[in-house]
């Protein structure tokens, strides 16, 4: 695993590129820039490694999530939220053959190797900078033997096998989030080339009725052959649309499916020893992931991080030298007052890769799986040791042939 530098006479345009031909339109975070100067080269080895660890921890997680739904009581210990427990019960229909399942599992360099430090379950991101980046990066670098693998075919290929030629398809998402609606534009742009109908709304713009999806939208009535969700199932509960246990339910083709929260929860790895007893493997997610345990197992022992059970894009995690001394002192407070919503994991040291310029960054490599199989990258670096809002997306390349 390398950096390679963008040449400084063509970063400039390259950014541009990214931000007007491929969907980027959140290159910055306050004041920081969050497109990288640099591209992360991965050798084909490597490759082939993350793609078997990948697909393995894939089919441990799906099978983790299939029991945990028929056998709703060993659930407990994931302290899902109550609204959203309420409807648990609604998705003893689910019927994988009839969803997609998206999922990316962030894995990071370390001293010891690869770990992992979560799996974004429900609804992972990325889709045009884990597609269009790279292929945009690949023509600086045209005298090395480099590839990419295009996330976005694969996941268009996975919804066309599931949701009928021509059909309607709702891409729900929060509207008013640019950061959100460029993944959905990416996306929809894609579906519509392949003679799908996409419609862009937000959740309460879906009702079902009998179990299946329509759309109420202005102008787009009528029924939903397809329904992709990014509204994370956390989000959703708290702006409650009137409709909303529907999605949990609904035999209209789906990506993703509410069986997704219980490995989205950090506290997942807390039903694991329950889940081994009933007879299931969970080998891989056992050596990559480091040690979880709940906050009261934690007091008194070092070397242990805080982390919120529905975290996203490493917020409130408690790296001591990633955090000023007011948002650490902050974190321990709340991690005090409400413990359930934490969970305390052995800190990895994450091993920085050097560029040619002699700067350190740290990676975090997101590898995608749909419907069980690996389906390319999605990655960013950072000059601290949590990868958060302030990290600069990077694309990944493959050393060698293409497959």
């Amino acid at each position: 695993m390398r950096l390679l530098t963008i040449p400084k006479d063509k970063y400039d345009e390259y950014r541009l590129n990214l931000i007007f031909d491929c969907y980027k339109w959140d290159p910055q975070f306050q004041d920081n820039n969050t497109v990288a100067k640099h591209v992360l080269v991965i050798t084909k080895e490597e490759h082939e490694e993350l793609k078997k660890l990948t697909e393995a921890i894939d089919k441990e997680t799906i099978d983790a999530e299939k029991y945990l739904n028929e056998n709703q009581k060993y659930a407990k210990p994931l302290n899902l939220p109550k609204e959203i427990t309420k409807e648990l019960k609604l998705m003893k229909n689910y019927d994988a053959e009839k969803h997609v399942r998206l999922m990316r599992y962030d894995f990071h360099p370390t001293i010891d190797g690869w770990n992992i430090s979560e799996v974004n379950s429900d609804v992972p991101g990325g889709f045009a900078e884990a597609s269009l980046m790279p292929q945009v990066a690949k023509y600086l670098f045209k005298d090395e033997a480099l590839w990419h693998i295009n996330f976005g075919d694969i996941l268009t290929g996975a919804i066309a096998k599931k949701v009928r030629p021509g059909g309607r398809i709702m891409l729900v998402h929060c509207t008013s989030y640019s950061d959100d609606r460029q993944v959905m534009e990416y996306l929809g742009d894609k579906l519509e080339t392949m003679g799908f109908k996409v419609i862009y709304g937000a959740a309460e713009h879906v009702l079902f009725k009998e179990q299946k999806a329509y759309c109420i939208l202005y102008g787009n009535e009528g029924p939903l052959d397809g329904i992709f969700r990014f509204t994370p199932l956390e989000w959703l509960k708290d702006i409650k649309p009137k409709y909303w246990d529907g999605y949990f339910d609904t035999i209209t083709p789906s990506c993703n499916h509410p069986v997704a929260i219980f490995a989205q929860t950090k506290r997942f790895p807390l039903v694991w020893d329950r889940l081994e007893l009933e007879g299931l493997t969970l080998t891989n997610w056992k050596r990559l992931l480091p040690k979880t345990v709940e906050v009261k197992d934690a007091k008194g022992q070092k070397g242990f991080i805080y982390k919120p059970a529905c975290g996203r894009v490493g917020e409130k995690i408690s790296i001591k030298e990633a955090c000023d001394e007011k948002e650490y002192e902050d974190i321990l407070r709340e991690v005090k007052k409400k413990p359930k919503e934490y969970l305390a994991q052995k800190k990895f040291i994450s091993k920085p890769l050097t560029s040619e310029e002699g700067e350190q960054f740290h990676v975090c490599l997101g590898s995608y799986t749909v419907d069980g199989k690996h389906a390319g990258y999605y990655a960013r670096i950072s000059d601290k040791p949590r990868i958060d809002s302030r990290a600069a997306d990077i694309p990944v390349l493959i050393e060698g042939s293409e497959e």
